[in-house]
């Protein structure tokens, strides 16, 4: 384009340019931010030191709780630093590797998410067959496989993403990199792109949330027929806050990259952004850990040892 800047440098966005409300909103990320690595931290150390909770379910709970770790740490350290400082510029590289860890533990959780639900699925409807169904080398075979392809996933769309020339502005209207952002700063054909955004959130955000739904429905039409309410309430307590996290997480996904890119981005699109990139690793160790017996006293269990061991 004649006239044009090729830009090599970002400048990322913040909800608010008002200096305390910058510092609220640093506050109340690093709050979450060190909530989600305290939670997270405590069901992976619980699960490896407890040789009861040596099962798949907390085999995946704890590869879910380390991939929540990694997914708020690519964002929240950032977006604190420009909440707080005037450092709100990002390099290229910077950037693509933003994008690309971005989606890549998103894709992977979603998968981890799959997973778990078809976990309890064959808990529940094969238990007699569960240890051979569900044994460790099946466990570490999906999990690689989940690893592997949101690796493929994740390199195919940030390559194709900055393959693109941007000479346009600079300055991304969110907190961290993301690709329907920067398509609006590109001067380069995007059509492909878009279109290969929305075919691929459709196939994999459908087809997932189907996926866990119809475990869940499953799991719940056989929970339904155990004799004890109680039972009921257990499955029900576990269950319910399960879908109540997934439906938040995939939702605001499908808000962001299935919705026509607006060339005049607003707040809201920052705040959908937060509902899939923090609230989800912020939750998940509330509803596993906090509302699971068994954590809790694996918990007690470990702390008794520790406290024996000592004197």
């Amino acid at each position: 384009m004649p006239n044009s800047t090729m830009v090599t440098k970002f400048l990322l966005a913040r909800f608010s340019d008002v200096w305390e409300l910058r510092v609220l909103h640093a506050m109340l990320s690093l709050l979450m931010y060190f909530g989600t690595l305290m939670g997270n931290f405590l069901i992976v150390t619980v699960t490896i030191l407890d040789d009861k909770l040596h099962t798949p379910m907390y085999f995946f709970l704890r590869n879910l709780s380390v991939l929540d770790m990694c997914f708020i740490s690519v964002t929240i350290p950032k977006a604190c630093s420009i909440f707080l400082f005037d450092t709100r510029v990002i390099s290229m590289v910077g950037c693509a590797a933003q994008v690309f860890l971005v989606i890549f533990l998103a894709f992977v959780e979603i998968l981890f998410l799959c997973i778990m639900a078809h976990d309890r699925y064959v808990a529940i409807y094969q238990p007699l067959h569960y240890p051979i169904i569900m044994n460790h080398q099946v466990c570490v075979q999906m999990t690689l496989a989940s690893v592997l392809c949101g690796i493929i996933y994740s390199g195919f769309h940030t390559g194709s993403t900055f393959r693109l020339s941007f000479c346009q502005s600079n300055v991304v209207h969110q907190f961290f990199c993301d690709i329907p952002t920067l398509l609006n700063l590109s001067c380069s054909d995007t059509l492909s792109n878009k279109i290969s955004i929305f075919i691929s959130a459709v196939v994999i955000l459908a087809g997932s949330f189907a996926f866990i739904t119809r475990s869940y429905i499953h799991i719940f039409s056989n929970v339904i027929k155990f004799p004890t309410r109680g039972e009921w309430g257990k499955a029900f307590s576990t269950c319910v806050p399960h879908i109540i996290v997934v439906t938040v997480f995939v939702t605001s996904i499908a808000v962001v990259y299935m919705k026509p890119i607006s060339h005049s981005p607003t707040i809201q699109g920052m705040i959908m952004s937060v509902f899939y990139t923090i609230v989800p690793p912020f939750l998940n160790p509330i509803i596993y850990s906090l509302r699971n017996k068994k954590i809790k006293d694996a918990v007690r269990r470990i702390i008794r040892r520790k406290l024996c061991s000592g004197k």
